[in-house]
């Protein structure tokens, strides 16, 4: 469980660090430890799906070892999807299950020595942009103008709009809440086994192993569940019994 791309010889170190640069239209662009960290990860995520993709081709009525996998796997978070959805499951399972799965794999990388891609801002405010994109487009679509205008000038009358512009701050709040959320408590617990690896070096030794099934396995996953469950309710509350 060394940190290998988290910690710099004996010095504490939870930073993200620029390994290579190259010039891009006369603008530095650096290749960073987040990069090589998500790269990893997105390559661990897409053997698993082709292997899966190709077992799931000549799957048995009898379902056995690696296909048993992939079939509680998305039972599960179809599941947890319509769990919170309802009709409207079908719409959102594909992309729900996606990050999820993304979001828990970078969550636990930690266990592995990597820096979690998710300890970036840079990773996940994206996540939350993509949340926001799709509220709105639900939004747009599912609702009349007239009823848009009403819940943005909720709670008085849609006539008398004073509560507007506070709920405009509200909406945009959202992406922003969401991924400082998110990025926030797993870079703490980044900095958390940094330190206990930078500064207690001579006796971390195996126990910090418990500090890693907190701070990445269970944090990691609440994380991971938190987020999709927010995007969930969130998308679903524009879609409406309509959808």
């Amino acid at each position: 469980m060394g940190q290998g791309l988290l910690l710099s010889g004996s010095n504490v170190d939870f930073m993200i660090h620029g390994i290579c640069e190259y010039s891009f239209f006369g603008h530095k662009v650096w290749i960073t430890t987040t990069h090589v960290c998500l790269l990893i990860v997105l390559l661990v995520l897409c053997t698993f799906a082709i292997l899966a993709g190709r077992k799931m081709k000549h799957a048995s009525d009898v379902p056995t070892g690696f296909q048993n996998v992939v079939e509680l796997i998305v039972e599960k978070l179809d599941g947890m999807v319509k769990s919170v959805m309802g009709k409207n499951a079908k719409k959102m399972a594909n992309y729900i299950g996606t990050i999820f799965i993304f979001i828990l794999i970078s969550n636990i990388s930690g266990l592995f020595g990597l820096r979690p891609p998710t300890a970036d801002y840079g990773v996940t405010l994206p996540l939350g942009i993509i949340t926001f994109a799709l509220i709105r487009f639900y939004q747009f679509k599912c609702n009349k103008p007239s009823a848009i205008w009403k819940d943005m000038c909720s709670p008085l009358p849609p006539w008398l709009p004073i509560w507007f512009p506070i709920n405009i701050i509200s909406e945009i709040a959202v992406p922003i809440s969401l991924s400082l959320r998110l990025f926030a408590n797993v870079l703490s617990g980044t900095v958390m086994m940094a330190l206990i690896y930078g500064l207690l070096q001579i006796v971390a030794y195996a126990w910090p192993g418990a500090l890693h099934v907190y701070f990445d396995l269970f944090s990691g996953a609440i994380q991971t569940y938190v987020f999709c469950m927010l995007t969930m309710t969130y998308v679903n509350n524009q879609m409406g019994e309509e959808a």
